[in-house]
């Protein structure tokens, strides 16, 4: 793991980015900066010895953040409403911008785009590659999250080559691992008996675990190049949601049901290619199946079953 470093994490108040900044912080000084609405989440950082910061990021008022920073890590994200794409695009887009123009002395700077700027492929096990054609999808729940996406990567890759930096852009698929990860939302779904809505059967994901991802942070980092380096960063077992509902039935004597949901423009599944992520990390080393029962058995314990948040263009009904 990195250690001795500056590094900064954005978005750190987020499911994403708070393990691999708690994991950072054990060996390096992390700073996190993020709009911290929720105070308790920001002391439970400061005792873990990250020191936060309250940035806008789209404001491009960096004066409460040093400019000095080894690594960045950036993973500021608003999800938004075709109403607000405005907004969007100041946040998203102009945001990764200014703050790689502040920060443009680190020696490695990775960017978090995600999976919905592939286009879609009518084919559900394709497994999509860092090459495949971008940017003409929609998801009804995040209708400007692949413009955002595509703008976010432009203005990384000029970033890097206008300011001369070392940088990776990261394609995250799902996460796993958090409590309100996305195959933690399915398993409450079935355990409450809500049926599970998926735009097409089967389903297909590429799960990475949030332990993967924050001892995967360091190859990825030094992976930075300039042209910018792409990668997907997903996990290397590839599984439907149809797949977890079976199981968790399985598991639990649930009868949940799967309802296909076409959703036009929308990519009927998720599947990523590993294999220049793994090239680079190396494989990962949890075992989605075992992860998946472990978070399993520790919601039936707290009998923690209430309503979640989509996290995936998946809709749990309530």
């Amino acid at each position: 793991m990195i250690s001795g470093e500056k590094i900064l994490v954005t978005g750190v108040g987020g499911m994403v980015a708070t393990p691999i900044a708690l994991a950072l912080a054990k060996n390096n000084e992390v700073w996190g900066a993020s709009r911290f609405s929720d105070p308790a989440k920001r002391q439970a950082l400061e005792a873990a010895g990250i020191t936060t910061r309250a940035v806008d990021i789209g404001s491009g008022d960096y004066s409460n953040l040093p400019d000095d920073f080894s690594y960045v890590v950036h993973s500021n994200w608003m999800r938004a409403g075709i109403a607000e794409l405005e907004l969007a695009i100041r946040n998203n887009i102009e945001g990764v911008g200014l703050l790689m123009q502040h920060t443009r002395r680190a020696k490695g700077t990775l960017v978090m785009s995600g999976m919905p700027i592939y286009s879609p492929n009518p084919d559900p096990m394709h497994l999509f590659t860092e090459t495949d054609p971008i940017g003409a999808s929609g998801y009804a729940y995040a209708p400007t999250s692949p413009y955002s996406k595509a703008g976010v990567e432009a203005v990384a890759r000029f970033c890097a080559r206008a300011f001369d930096m070392k940088v990776t852009i990261a394609r995250l698929n799902s996460v796993m691992g958090p409590p309100h990860s996305f195959p933690a939302q399915i398993i409450r779904a079935v355990l409450a008996d809500r049926p599970v809505q998926a735009p097409y059967d089967p389903n297909m994901q590429s799960p990475i675990h949030s332990e993967d991802m924050a001892w995967q942070v360091e190859p990825l980092l030094e992976a930075a190049s300039n042209p910018a380096f792409v990668v997907n960063w997903g996990g290397d077992e590839h599984m439907s949601v149809q797949d977890w509902v079976a199981k968790v039935n399985a598991w639990s004597g649930k009868h949940a049901v799967v309802e296909v949901r076409t959703v036009p423009g929308a990519p009927i599944a998720n599947p990523a290619d590993p294999t220049l992520r793994k090239s680079v990390t190396g494989p990962c080393r949890t075992d989605f199946w075992a992860e998946f029962r472990r978070m399993y058995d520790e919601i039936v314990a707290a009998h923690d079953f209430g309503a979640n948040t989509n996290l995936s263009g998946i809709e749990i009904k309530k």
